[in-house]
């Protein structure tokens, strides 16, 4: 059975910051053992391109982040974008809950490599991406670590995070 841990957030991070007035305010979770991050989406007007469907722009983005976090967790450091290629199948809809999934892929010490895929409330394909991501450096982990903020339901994830 999956142990599924919330993910902390930053403060203004378009897709998970709290505190941002324009952002998304996703919350993101972890398996803990499988390390594949996962999330819901319910997009509104605010995120079309065109009349009833949601912009390419905004679905690639929210897969980066799954991805991002997915390299995160996998490498114990925090990662940055390198690439990120999207594909996308079908179109994304007003009011239709999405699923976000992304795992890793391959893993070594300076490039990781991870997939995501969208999937519609009827479990339709929506979008896939690939992205290759690159852990930090040990001292910037440790300033993206601290701008961190949770609840008491990030607390397990906050602390593998920090090393503990």
């Amino acid at each position: 059975m999956a142990r599924l841990l919330e993910l902390p957030h930053t403060a203004g991070c378009v897709v998970c910051g709290r505190q941002n007035p324009h952002g998304l305010k996703l919350s993101l979770q972890v398996d803990a053992d499988t390390a594949q991050v996962r999330c819901d989406f319910l997009p509104h007007s605010d995120h079309v391109g065109f009349e009833g469907i949601i912009h390419g722009g905004l679905l690639a983005t929210v897969l980066d982040e799954a991805m991002v976090w997915a390299a995160t967790w996998r490498g114990r450091r925090f990662c940055v974008s390198g690439e990120l290629v999207v594909r996308f199948r079908q179109e994304a809809r007003v009011g239709e809950k999405l699923t976000v999934t992304a795992e890793v892929e391959t893993s070594r010490p300076r490039l990781i490599q991870a997939v995501g895929k969208i999937f519609n409330s009827q479990g339709e394909l929506l979008a896939t991406a690939s992205g290759k991501y690159v852990p930090v450096t040990p001292d910037r982990h440790h300033q993206f670590v601290a701008t961190l903020l949770g609840e008491a339901t990030t607390v397990e994830a906050l602390s593998y995070l920090r090393g503990g």
